[in-house]
């Protein structure tokens, strides 16, 4: 994408913010699980981990999410832009999706409002983190100011 900045100067410190919600996501997975352990896979109980409603079935998911994360982040070479940005995609359509059907029985991730509206800040400063962390060669660089300045 010509829009999408190359070699930008903070790109360490987006680069840490995915490692952040990357860890975030782990962490809170890793809580959920053992708090949800026992219950349901899929149940829709009173479980809360971090004031957030969560089940068996997200925790795992939550930690799949964020180590996929974290080893993006870990390895760079723009492999983590672009699982950044998938990652936040994937989660934004899990909140929304947690959203629509919050007081039904297809609340299968057991989402509170809380958790959907952590997951979608979570997910914005993910694909932020993704767009602002692309590193290339000073030609590539250079090519992005130029079109910059055109726009």
């Amino acid at each position: 994408m010509a829009h999408t900045p190359v070699n930008h100067p903070a790109r360490p410190i987006y680069r840490a913010i995915g490692g952040l919600i990357g860890l975030y996501l782990v962490l809170f997975g890793l809580l959920g699980f053992f708090a949800s352990t026992g219950d349901p896979f899929f149940g829709q109980g009173d479980t809360q981990v971090l004031g957030q409603g969560t089940n068996l079935g997200f925790s795992l998911v939550s930690i799949v999410i964020g180590a996929v994360v974290l080893a993006g982040t870990v390895i760079g070479r723009n492999l983590d832009v672009l699982i950044n940005q998938w990652s936040a995609y994937l989660i934004m359509v899990v909140s929304l999706g947690g959203l629509a059907f919050l007081r039904t029985d297809a609340n299968i991730f057991n989402l509170s409002v809380a958790t959907v509206i952590v997951l979608m800040l979570l997910s914005l400063a993910l694909l932020m983190s993704g767009m602002y962390s692309k590193v290339g060669t000073d030609e590539e660089h250079e090519a992005w100011q130029k079109a910059r300045l055109v726009l």
